[in-house]
């Protein structure tokens, strides 16, 4: 919210939609998990998956479309599957806010520090 606005008026302080991070991951969660893809590359491409779909929930997806191709015509009974999927998209999502605003952070942190000193 407000994003193109932050990214006008801070640009130096707002970090754009494909940056990569530039601080340590570990800073601050010492506990924290490399995240792993579980589908394979060859899996998805197999599967024909649209670069857009392919993600940190693209096994679950795999899931899903096999799941609807072996039930054909009662798509209801894939409910479970599909739940499990939109979950995954979600939380993905809320994870890549948080890393958004944590890396916002870091920069309005270490631009205070660089004014201090």
């Amino acid at each position: 919210m407000g994003n193109t606005y932050a990214r006008a008026v801070h640009p130096d302080v707002t970090p754009g939609p494909d940056c990569v991070p530039t601080f340590d991951p570990l800073l601050g969660a010492p506990n924290r998990k490399e995240r792993v893809m579980k589908a394979t590359t060859e899996e998805m491409i197999s599967a024909k998956l649209p670069l857009a779909d392919r993600d940190y929930c693209a096994d679950k997806l795999l899931k899903y479309r096999a799941c609807r191709a072996d039930v054909f015509p009662f798509l209801y009974k894939c409910h479970h599957e599909k739940h499990e999927y939109m979950t995954c998209e979600f939380e993905d999502y809320v994870l890549r806010m948080k890393e958004f605003e944590r890396e916002r952070r870091l920069l309005e942190r270490q631009k205070r520090l660089d004014a201090a000193a």
